[in-house]
């Protein structure tokens, strides 16, 4: 047996190639859109990729199961009852799909969403499974949050039951030392209690995972209904978008280069600036109106709560950078890129009326403004299991995606200084909000970290 796991820490997303060496059939489970490095692993391995096993419809990321079938011919397959709209073979609670010496059993574990699967592998040569694939229903340190199809009249109640029996009745009937293989790790918002960890046992689950400890269904429904972070914003988008069909992306195919005039001539037409460079670099000097979302963090997941599906989206980055923009866009099925801005320090620096600085402040300076009694609205845009760990006295809590969806609950014209857990997050919401038209926005330098450091 062939197996491969990829991990993509800008999404927290785990995907997989299965294969048979034996007869070079393969499967790929969970796959990211841009699937190029899939089709070389398999080339090189001498496998032939005929299956997409998608384990559920996900919300945090646009599946490439369909540049995977359109490039090699695969079969794609859901979990009983998934309905899209292109042809997918519905698999059935105990399916087997025979690889040659591979074998995948096919487990409806539904509860994350109702079409969920989980996949048993097992190399023949052993009796005992190999592995299972959880997808979204198990993961090291947590499970799936059941909340997240409310928003189309499915009960999160009613999941979180049918979680609590999936687990019970199918996942934790596997043996203690079946390896545990799920689609995400810490930092997804498809869970409260990811570990850092990508793979783990059963057992292991068992003993560790508070979702899994002894408890009856009810105190189960509350463990995993209650402290879920705001889902981001972009996530019923891309649920619906993984059940369409859609334009396949273009991987390799970089965005057109602007001119600054270009640039500003379509932010007026509506579109978003997304610039991707370090808090500092973008504090010292941007284009007015452009949002700060830098490329060394979770940028697609947070380019989704500042850019709509539908909008135009430009981007400014250091050069050479522009094509991992627009792929990790295209990861969420942000595929309106219309192109980048060219050198644009150069272009900055040429043009200073259409450039503008950002107000960052420090953890002291912050102390010396509040001991000074100056009216101040203070921001705090983590999420709710962050702050049970404290916040800085006076501070509004309101999560980054509710603050960009709706920042109403503040006044524009007030001095407004907003921090997160370490700075990334509070330049998205300082620069989100200065382009809303917030007269006097500054982020706090190293977040909360800073402040009780």
């Amino acid at each position: 047996m062939l197996f491969t796991q990829y991990y993509l820490d800008c999404l927290s997303h785990a995907s997989y190639l299965i294969g048979d060496e034996t007869t070079g059939r393969a499967a790929v489970v969970d796959p990211q859109r841009d699937v190029s490095e899939y089709l070389k692993d398999a080339e090189e391995g001498g496998l032939t990729i005929e299956w997409v096993l998608e384990t559920h419809f996900h919300a945090d990321f646009l599946s490439g199961h369909l540049e995977l079938a359109a490039a090699t011919g695969a079969r794609i397959g859901f979990g009983p009852g998934a309905q899209a709209d292109f042809d997918v073979e519905s698999l059935e609670d105990g399916r087997r799909i025979e690889l040659g010496t591979v074998t995948l059993e096919i487990l409806a574990t539904p509860g994350h969403t109702p079409e969920s699967i989980s996949i048993v592998v097992y190399d023949n040569e052993s009796a005992a499974p190999y592995g299972v694939l959880t997808g979204d229903t198990l993961f090291v340190g947590d499970v799936g949050r059941p909340d997240l199809l409310a928003s189309v009249g499915v009960s999160a109640d009613d999941l979180a039951r049918r979680l609590y029996q999936s687990l019970h009745e199918k996942l934790l009937t596997l043996p203690d030392e079946t390896r545990v293989f799920p689609a995400h790790g810490a930092g997804s918002a498809c869970g409260k209690n990811l570990s850092t960890e990508t793979q783990s046992t059963i057992g292991e689950q068992r003993r560790s995972n508070y979702a899994l400890a002894p408890m009856s269904e009810d105190d189960f429904v509350e463990a995993v209904t209650q402290g879920q972070s705001v889902a981001p914003l972009y996530f019923s988008f891309a649920a619906g978008r993984n059940r369409a069909e859609h334009d396949l992306m273009a991987e390799a195919e970089p965005p057109p280069a602007l001119s600054l005039d270009e640039v500003m001539t379509l932010q007026a037409d509506g579109a978003v600036v997304l610039d991707t460079r370090d808090q500092r670099d973008f504090a010292a000097g941007h284009v007015s109106g452009s949002v700060n979302v830098g490329l060394g963090g979770r940028f697609a997941e947070y380019s989704g709560d500042v850019a709509r599906p539908d909008q135009s989206i430009v981007v400014v980055g250091d050069p050479g950078t522009e094509l991992e923009a627009k792929v990790r866009l295209g990861r969420i099925g942000f595929d309106r890129v219309v192109g980048y801005l060219d050198s644009p320090v150069r272009a900055l620096l040429d043009t200073p009326e259409c450039s503008v600085r950002s107000s960052r402040v420090t953890a002291a300076e912050l102390t010396e403004l509040l001991d000074s009694g100056a009216e101040l609205q203070l921001v705090d845009v983590r999420n709710p299991g962050e702050v049970e760990a404290g916040i800085v006295a006076g501070a509004i809590t309101i999560p980054l995606a509710e603050l960009l969806d709706d920042p109403s609950e503040l006044e524009p014209k007030l001095p407004t200084v907003v921090y997160c857990a370490g700075g990334y997050r509070s330049s998205v919401a300082a620069s989100a909000l200065a382009a809303r038209g917030f007269s006097d926005v500054s982020d706090l330098v190293g977040g909360y970290q800073a402040w009780t450091g």
